[in-house]
């Protein structure tokens, strides 16, 4: 169909802005009051919401750091990572300047993930240590519906690295322990197990001796090792708000850095 030239521009201008606003109800509005974590979806109990949002509000008071947390349903025809980054230039996550704004984005229905970094934090959360968050942290928890518990490791792990408590190749290790792990089995065969079969033959034939005793302690410092004693494992510093307010974001921007998966 043809239509008059002076009908022409004013139908492209309408398609402009239709698109214009099609792509803007695609993303949320910033929050107001103004939050960290925003679950658009119901996937966290409100208790859980509060946790999040106190634990990411004490450290972005302390560190000045925008570590944002954003649940939907889907993100429509957007690839996650596009959509993330988008989403975090809209609402300005980070400081203006600074640019030290992650955010943590989950659309449930599509069951995908990413972590998108601020211009500022894309030297202390590359893209291969944020691809180490979501396949070590987020993704193990979500495939279980342990939304917040993904959530919080994953915050955690960020923070650690932030402040330089973890170590960019202690990142990047964690996880591949299958050597570890197969030198723990050898030890418990040799030092444990063989020694008190040894010791019940040994009974069996009224040889008597110690009774075991040298196992028993083995166990107990096996069952130490197990349990993480030696390591100041749980959870970085104490980032216990004392029930204040998120005061906003500060304009911060997103120059593409982060990683994602699906689960």
């Amino acid at each position: 169909m043809r239509y008059p030239s002076v009908i022409r521009p004013i139908l492209v201008l309408a398609f402009f802005f239709l698109q214009v606003f099609g792509f803007a109800q695609d993303f949320p509005a910033a929050p107001n009051p103004p939050r960290l974590v925003n679950d658009f979806t119901g996937t966290l109990s409100a208790t859980e919401v509060d946790q999040l949002e106190q634990k990411l509000l004490a450290y972005s008071d302390s560190t000045s750091t925008q570590v944002s947390i954003v649940l939907l349903g889907s993100v429509g025809p957007y690839d996650i990572s596009d959509y993330a980054f988008q989403l975090g230039e809209q609402w300005g996550i980070g400081g203006k300047g600074k640019d030290n704004g992650i955010l943590i984005l989950a659309a449930i229905d599509d069951r995908k993930v990413f972590i998108a970094t601020g211009r500022g934090m894309e030297g202390v959360v590359p893209d291969a240590l944020a691809k180490r968050i979501v396949t070590n942290k987020i993704l193990p928890n979500f495939k279980m519906q342990e939304y917040y518990q993904g959530l919080d490791q994953a915050t955690d792990v960020i923070f650690k690295l932030a402040s330089g408590e973890y170590k960019a190749d202690e990142v990047m290790s964690e996880g591949n322990n299958i050597g570890a792990v197969l030198f723990l089995l050898l030890f418990i065969v040799l030092f444990v197990i063989l020694p008190i079969i040894k010791n019940r033959k040994d009974n069996n034939n009224h040889m008597g001796g110690k009774g075991g005793g040298v196992d028993f302690w083995t166990s107990i410092l096996l069952a130490n090792a197990l349990s993480g004693g030696g390591r100041s494992g749980g959870k970085f510093g104490d980032f216990s708000s004392g029930g204040g307010s998120f005061g906003g974001f500060g304009g911060g921007s997103f120059g593409g850095g982060g990683a994602g998966g699906s689960w």
